[in-house]
């Protein structure tokens, strides 16, 4: 039976082998995205006019009148002085033809102070370029960058969403192949059996540096995957959630336990290449929202409102512009409005519902690491770099492997 779990494992990981190198290493890089983007692009976050802030509604007014055939999808409500606000925009189909013409931006970034849009760029663009290169890391981590085809744009969500879960079924399987090969069953000496056997397994926790080039990346393989192992059980199967979500992790977890479905579970959304027409502006499902939210007690401010079209309701996020993950990495809270009447439809709120509600909500603070805050990220960026190296000395140890076998069989 070990010889066929040996198998599995084998080509498991030889099929994951890449997907997990450049998923290790984009998840490593984007544990520091806000930093390296303000980094790259200090000339279009960073503000330099001081003085009384424009309301969000004037600087929506001033990004619309730049480009008339734009639309803002999501706008920023809790602006700050000397950062940059920024609206989401997507191109506005023409009323004759249908047809929405090519903006070549969809991210559009203004002065809160002037006014004065201080860039654009493009976030969905397969270009790398200075302006997009976190945009498009993430992309390329969560869906390789996969292009809209055959109606949908989630093919690339599926497909690593499939690759992780095969990832969590193959994490036990390699902690399964680092324990010793059997257990003593003789049960007046249970506890002296336990002990040998323990003591068996620990040389698979260490790293023979002196032993030569093969035993030192198979010890690497097998140690930094036993040094982390529940680390990564977590950050598979955070990949398999949240790219899966609609399509399996929420029916299932709905399905098993007791959850408190919101608009994005209970409503249909437009059929693909469709956009809805909103009866209610954005100012007034702001003041909804507001409004519900004093009601309700919400401690944070309105921090952002996003339109997507798809559905039929505003979802105005509500957080501190300062610390948008706070509550352990929980911050946003969420009120929903339609878009049809103004009804408030639901809300989100960090650390509330059922059981299954919060375990669904820790999907991305456990992904991210940003449930231990800085720490958290700081695990990630360290795990992330790990599985590549788990990965590529895999492939190392599986290509020492073919060659001895295949010089062996020339050999016979």
């Amino acid at each position: 039976m070990r010889a066929l779990w040996t198998v599995v494992h084998r080509w498991i990981g030889l099929v994951l082998a890449g997907f997990l190198t450049m998923a290790g290493l984009t998840g490593a890089v984007l544990s520091w995205d806000h930093e390296i983007d303000e980094w790259l692009n200090a000339d279009m976050l960073e503000t330099p006019a001081r003085g009384p802030l424009k309301t969000p509604l004037e600087l929506a007014a001033a990004v619309q009148a730049s480009e008339p055939r734009a639309e803002i999808s999501y706008m920023t409500l809790g602006l700050v002085e000397g950062e940059a606000a920024m609206f989401m925009v997507r191109s506005r189909p023409d009323p004759a033809t249908g047809q929405a013409p090519a903006l070549g931006y969809d991210t559009v970034f203004v002065d809160p102070v002037s006014g004065h849009i201080t860039g654009q760029r493009n976030g969905r663009s397969f270009a790398l370029s200075q302006r997009n290169l976190m945009p498009w890391l993430r992309h390329l981590h969560e869906s390789l960058l996969a292009p809209r085809f055959w109606g949908t744009d989630r093919w690339g969500y599926w497909f690593m969403g499939s690759l992780a879960l095969l990832w969590v079924a193959d994490s036990f399987v390699a902690l399964l192949l680092t324990f010793p090969v059997k257990l003593r069953k003789s049960a007046p000496r249970l506890t002296a059996a336990v002990g040998s056997w323990w003591r068996r397994w620990l040389p698979s926790w260490r790293v023979r540096w002196g032993g030569g080039t093969y035993k030192l990346n198979f010890d690497l393989h097998r140690a930094g995957g036993l040094w982390v192992w529940a680390v990564i059980v977590i950050v598979a199967f955070t990949s398999f959630s949240l790219n899966l979500y609609r399509e399996v992790f929420y029916p299932v977890m709905s399905t098993v336990s007791t959850t408190t479905p919101g608009p994005y579970e209970t409503l249909k959304p437009a059929p693909q290449g469709t956009l809805l027409v909103p009866k209610v502006s954005f100012a007034q499902a702001i003041a909804i929202a507001q409004s519900e939210a004093k009601r309700l007690g919400f401690a944070q401010p309105a921090g952002g409102i996003w339109w997507g079209g798809d559905f039929p309701f505003y979802n105005i996020s509500f957080f501190d512009p300062h610390d948008e993950t706070g509550a352990m990495g929980m911050g946003l809270s969420n009120i929903y409005v339609s878009s049809d009447n103004g009804e408030v439809l639901g809300t989100y709120r960090p650390w509330h519902g059922t059981a299954a509600d919060v375990f669904v909500q820790l999907q991305l603070p456990l992904h991210s690491g940003r449930i231990l805050g800085t720490p958290g990220r700081v695990l990630m960026s360290f795990v992330g770099v790990l599985v590549a190296v788990l990965s590529i000395t895999g492939v190392i140890i599986w290509s020492v492997s073919y060659t001895h076998l295949r010089a062996h069989e020339t050999l016979r």
